[in-house]
């Protein structure tokens, strides 16, 4: 092969490591806080009915205790608010000790005996993102868990009459299958929080039952959208450390009127703000925290268990998880409000800007702010204060005495938290009665802070930057200086909002003086989604940061804003630059899933370039070659493009649905909104792009990944061959007709019996036995043909003298070149077809990890996503085990019609195979038969 080869398909292996790098490492480290149990945590394992227990025995339900708690709870008499936990994808039920030694801590702390009975279910550790047969089993079993943990409490003076659910992973999306139940009450839940839950789309569809499941779970949440608008769910996104699940999934798809239904980012929540992987989300302490304590103020006093109010559930988790506004749920704070003090107090402002730092000392300061004379030339009024209590500070004054507001309206509800300081900004066109702003900046507690407030100009303040374009790289950029006289700017990121777009942020900050500034808070916003992120940096300072979407918005109405808390009388230069390992990095993000789809068809294009081989030649060509040179995404591109081009006319849809033909699978580079549409074609043509440089990475894994093979093979030859006699003939490693049949139908059997995973591996390790003796084979006639000519022997005899000599001892014809020509034309076809086998074995793997841990309980895996549609693999896999280049030469017609065929094949399995992937088996069973059929007709 040519240099620019390697070199081609080297440089692809680059893009996708470096895309890989980005996603797996391309982010802060974790500052997520540990959380330690501080006695030893038991598990108390609750009996089950009789009949549950039957049904379901590879499950538990547990109660979590520690020390005194656990042995007071040894006899389940319970009078806590009960909390259950449901572990997510090879998940264990023990991950609930962080929320339940947690809410025990903060329950020794509190009056009144008020606490939570943190239940856990054991699910086994089973793989569930990956076999989707066990959620429906998984569903049934929690109902029947919820059932047991009510009737604790039939002896408790206020028993509960709900459960709260704590989901993890897919625990969340089962906790929302509750409700597809028939016989299932829905006032037994009536509030869900998951953690990293892909709530929209299985992040992999290995099978079609997971996307059944999906999809009666989407229906009866958007069919019965108004029956379960007093269920609250809050679903939380683990960020950019979170490579398994993103953040995007876990979006809830519900209308937009429903406010009992949130979605958030773990890096927007209040007091957290850090991002979580996929298994941290759970033990993060800033974000348990955070669970424990709207849980806590989700309790009455009064009952002891958990409020049935929806408008009160909904108050205390936008206060804990969205705002955290200085107002407590459920505090009734009366909105007008009276001062007292001296006229010493109170100072009056005139200028634009105010700065005040408290004394440490205890003293009663207000600062007044007259509107008369502001209204025009101002729009918004901005102020933050550090290190102060959570409390009204902020009040617009109705009455006033002279110099003195006598009453006044409490302005603070909309105070937002931010990492270094609290914040609030109101629009003067919203204050028509208040005269006057009032700050109340009394320091009874002697604690010291700092309070800047500023009059401002909205248009003054935003500033438009139109960001580089995604293929632009990092040689242009968009740069602006911003001579800050203000605490607040807003950079509008224009044509911010598909999700292949990743930028690299600078921030430069140069100031005069640096004594008593707050420091700079840099915050991402994203209006469509509750994704914020947050950077401190000090002053002067070089800032770096990411520029990165988990969920894109369907068109260029609103673009991303990077908001930058300042200080005053600072320089500010701010450049943006698209980051191309970030691109790599999101479109492995949202696309990853994908590759496989592009490694099978590059390596069902590679067998298609052999077969013409053979067809043209009678020979074939090596395995790496005919990657290689079957990379022509055109012929595969074009074809989808056009399918796309026709889905957008109304008439190709009706006819297209006619038919009743499937959906085309998407790209899942598309707001979630749209792809919640069965038939959803994008109307741009990104997504094409995407596709052909998944195309050139799905062509680099198969030509390396073949590389690896066959060096494997060679060693595994090397190591096998001192068991097996030499062997000279193509025909190695073949089986009888008779023996062919015995093995089908053994297989076949052991599927239906067993598992259709573990007849797929069966057959798989039958065909590599075949490869196998043909390395031997071709090891063994290389060195018997090279070893005369290779030296002069003593008695002078010549290099061909040699080799006659050692043709009359073996037979001329059995050591001719052609003969060890076609043992190689043999492997390389093998070859291609072990590796082609190589793919429904991974993705049958969960299938048969599934059933080997379920084993003791029942050797037949049911339900079992490979039964029957793998009996025509099974038989073809069996059949190309005696097939050659020979048998495939004298069979001219039915060859050449099969090379005709991979084709479509391929292009169909782009248009039908990314967000169904199981489908990937099916297409490769088709190219299988087919070549099967080819080998005996």
């Amino acid at each position: 092969m040519r240099p620019a080869v390697y070199v081609l398909h080297t440089c692809a292996l680059a893009l996708l490591l470096t895309g890989l790098r980005e996603l797996l490492f391309g982010f802060e480290e974790n500052r997520c806080s540990m959380t330690y149990m501080f006695e030893q945590p038991e598990y108390r394992r609750i009996q089950l009915p009789r009949r549950v227990a039957r049904q379901y025995p590879a499950y538990g339900l547990y109660l979590y205790g520690e020390g005194l708690y656990a042995q007071e709870t040894r006899g389940l008499k319970l009078t806590g608010a009960p909390v259950l936990f449901l572990p997510g994808n090879a998940g264990s039920y023990k991950q609930a000790r962080s929320l339940g030694s947690v809410a025990l801590r903060k329950a020794e702390n509190l009056d009144g005996g008020v606490h939570m009975n943190v239940f856990t279910i054991d699910f086994n550790e089973e793989l569930v993102a990956l076999y989707g047969g066990s959620l429906l089993k998984q569903t049934h079993f929690l109902h029947e868990s919820i059932r047991v943990i009510l009737r604790l409490y039939k002896n408790c003076p206020d028993p509960p009459s709900s459960v709260v659910l704590v989901g993890h992973s897919m625990g969340g999306v089962v906790a929302r299958a509750l409700f597809t139940l028939p016989r299932f009450n829905p006032r037994l839940v009536s509030l869900i929080l998951t953690q990293a839950s892909p709530h929209h789309a299985p992040v992999i569809s290995l099978d079609p039952y997971i996307l059944e499941f999906y999809s009666s779970v989407r229906q009866r949440w958007a069919a019965g959208a108004e029956d379960l608008r007093n269920v609250t769910v809050l679903s939380v996104g683990g960020g950019y450390r979170d490579y398994q699940v993103r953040s995007g999934l876990t979006a809830l798809s519900c209308p937009s009127d429903d406010h009992n239904k949130l979605s958030v980012v773990v890096t927007a929540v209040p007091r957290t703000w850090v991002s979580t992987d996929h298994l941290s989300i759970v033990w993060c302490k800033e974000l348990v925290l955070a669970t424990v304590r709207a849980f806590f103020d989700l309790i009455e006093p009064e009952t002891q268990q958990f409020t049935e109010d929806v408008e009160k559930r909904i108050s205390v988790l936008n206060y804990h998880f969205i705002h955290h506004p200085v107002q407590l749920p459920g505090d009734q704070r009366n909105t007008l409000v009276s001062f007292t003090g001296t006229a010493e107090a109170w100072s009056e402002v005139n200028t634009l800007r105010v700065f005040y730092s408290a004394p440490k000392e205890a003293t009663v300061k207000y600062f007044l702010f007259a509107l008369s004379s502001r209204r025009k030339a101002y729009t918004h009024f901005y102020c933050r204060s550090s290190n102060m209590e959570m409390s009204s500070w902020l009040f617009g004054c109705t009455q006033m005495n002279g110099l003195l507001c006598v009453q006044a309206a409490d302005l603070s509800a909309r105070t937002e938290l931010l990492p270094a300081y609290k914040v609030l900004t109101v629009k003067l066109d919203e204050l028509s009665t208040i005269s006057h702003l009032i700050i109340d900046a009394s320091n009874p507690s002697a604690r010291q802070f700092i309070v800047e407030c500023e009059w401002q100009r909205e248009k003054s303040l935003t500033v438009p930057v139109p960001v580089p374009h995604v293929l632009s790289f990092a040689w242009a950029s968009s740069d602006v200086t911003i001579n800050s006289s203000g605490l607040l700017h807003t950079l509008q990121l224009q044509h911010f909002h598909q999700a292949y777009q990743a930028f690299r942020i600078t921030v430069m900050s140069h100031c005069k003086a640096t004594k008593d500034r707050l420091p700079n808070i840099y915050r991402m916003k994203v209006p469509w989604f509750r994704e914020d992120s947050f950077v401190t940096a000090g002053i002067p300072s070089v800032t770096e940061m990411s520029g990165m979407l988990h969920m894109p918005h369907h068109d260029n109405t609103s673009s991303a804003l990077l908001q930058l808390h300042t200080a005053p009388n600072c320089q500010y230069k701010v450049s943006v630059r698209t980051s191309f390992p970030k691109v790599l990095g999101q479109i492995l993000r949202f696309c990853g899933p994908v590759l496989p789809v592009y490694v099978a068809v590059a390596l069902l294009l590679a067998l298609r370039r052999q077969l013409c081989s053979v067809l043209l030649t009678g020979r074939t060509v090596g395995m790496r070659e005919a990657v290689a040179k079957a990379l022509q995404p055109h012929k595969l591109e074009l074809p989808v493009l056009l399918l796309h081009l026709l889905l957008r006319q109304s008439w190709f849809q009706e006819s297209w649905s006619t038919l009743g033909l499937p959906a085309v699978d998407i790209l899942p580079l598309t707001p979630i909104e749209d792809l919640s549409q069965h038939a959803a074609v994008p109307d741009q043509d990104w997504p094409r792009l995407v596709s052909l440089l998944l195309c050139i990475l799905g062509a680099a894994v198969a030509f390396w990944g073949t590389t690896v093979l066959t060096l494997f093979l060679r060693m595994m030859s090397f190591i096998l061959a001192p068991l097996h006699r030499p062997s000279i003939s193509r025909h190695c490693g073949t089986v009888q007709l008779s023996l062919q049949v015995l093995l089908i139908l053994s297989l076949i059997l052991l599927g239906g019996v067993t598992c259709g995973a573990l007849s797929i591996t069966a057959s798989f390790l039958l065909h590599l036995y075949r490869v196998l003796r043909l390395q031997m084979t071709e090891r063994t006639l290389s060195h018997m043909l090279n070893l005369a000519p290779q030296k002069t022997s003593e008695n002078g005899f010549s290099s061909s003298d040699g080799r006659s000599k050692l043709k009359e001892r073996i037979g001329s014809s059995l050591l001719s070149e052609s003969v060890l020509q076609d043992v190689r034309d043999d492997l390389q076809l093998h070859l291609s077809l072990s590796t082609l086998l190589t793919l429904p074995v991974m993705l049958s793997a969960p299938s048969l990890f599934y059933w080997s841990r379920n084993l003791r309980y029942s050797v037949h895996l049911d339900p079992d996503p490979w039964w029957p549609h793998m009996v025509p693999l099974l038989i073809a896999s069996v059949l190309l085990i005696n097939c050659n280049t020979l048998m495939l030469s004298l069979s001219k017609l039915m060859l050449a019609l099969t090379s005709r065929l991979l084709l479509p094949l391929c292009v169909a399995m782009v248009t039908f195979s990314p967000l169904h992937l199981y489908r990937v088996v099916h297409f490769l069973s088709a190219a299988l038969t087919l070549l099967a059929t080819s080998c005996f007709l």
